[in-house]
């Protein structure tokens, strides 16, 4: 699989002239097509094998109490969640634009998740700027990517610690960053970070932050992070806001 560089390595050669373009167009396109096929293929029976496992579950409840039966259910459970990862990592760049409130856009994922944290110790502080704008993306793929986020966060403060959610208009850029005062990512693991199935987090697929990076630059912005070992990590998503015609 290309990783998030190598796409981006693309693009500047398809930017070179229209011949390259159409070629490397049609390479990127049979890629994903079969991506999408081997991910169909393999999650159809997935899941048929899932709803068995139920299944048996409900009618030998006894089954729970086997060795290995946990782990086989959970085993089956991430490779769902990695073949859904992988589809939408695929599909990325396709966007279904609307025009999007920011403030009515942002306020109920804010409030969804700081009603999550109810049963933690977690402290959670958002502030949304007073008049953000209107946007054009794709709110499907951007709730997505700052739901991942704010996820990220939790589980890098563990059961206690702070999170920060601001949204901000800057350089006539919409800035949505999140900031954990968790343990903080090694320098030297920064660069990694936003690459296919890299992760340094138990259970994680190492797809979350390349899709929101690859959704943010089809919305022609950028997903970003500033961390300091042992104090803190802050991500900040940032979108264009299209001017007034």
């Amino acid at each position: 699989m290309f990783t998030a560089t190598d796409f981006d390595k693309l693009q500047q050669i398809m930017d070179e002239s229209p011949e390259k373009k159409e070629l490397l167009q049609k390479l990127l396109d049979s890629q994903k097509m079969t991506i999408s096929s081997i991910s169909h293929e393999i999650r159809n029976p997935l899941t048929l094998v899932y709803s068995t496992l139920q299944l048996i579950e409900s009618q030998h409840p006894e089954v729970t109490t086997y060795k290995y039966w946990d782990s086989m259910r959970a085993d089956i459970e991430y490779m769902t969640l990695l073949l859904e990862e992988l589809s939408s990592y695929n599909n990325g760049e396709a966007l279904r634009l609307s025009a999007i409130d920011c403030t009515s856009f942002l306020r109920p994922i804010v409030l969804s998740f700081a009603a999550s944290l109810a049963e933690c110790d977690i402290e959670f502080t958002s502030r949304l700027e007073p008049d953000l704008p209107v946007i054009s993306g794709d709110a499907v793929k951007l709730r997505e990517v700052v739901l991942n986020l704010l996820r990220n966060a939790k589980d890098a403060v563990g059961s206690d610690g702070s999170i920060y959610f601001h949204a901000f208009v800057e350089d006539k850029l919409l800035h949505i960053s999140v900031t954990d005062d968790g343990c903080g990512i090694p320098q030297e693991d920064i660069e990694g970070i936003f690459q296919p199935f890299v992760t340094h987090k138990q259970g994680g697929t190492g797809l979350g932050l390349a899709i929101g990076r690859r959704i943010a630059s089809a919305h022609g912005g950028s997903l970003t992070v500033i961390s300091v070992p042992g104090r803190s990590t802050a991500f900040t998503l940032s979108l264009p806001i299209e001017k007034d015609t």
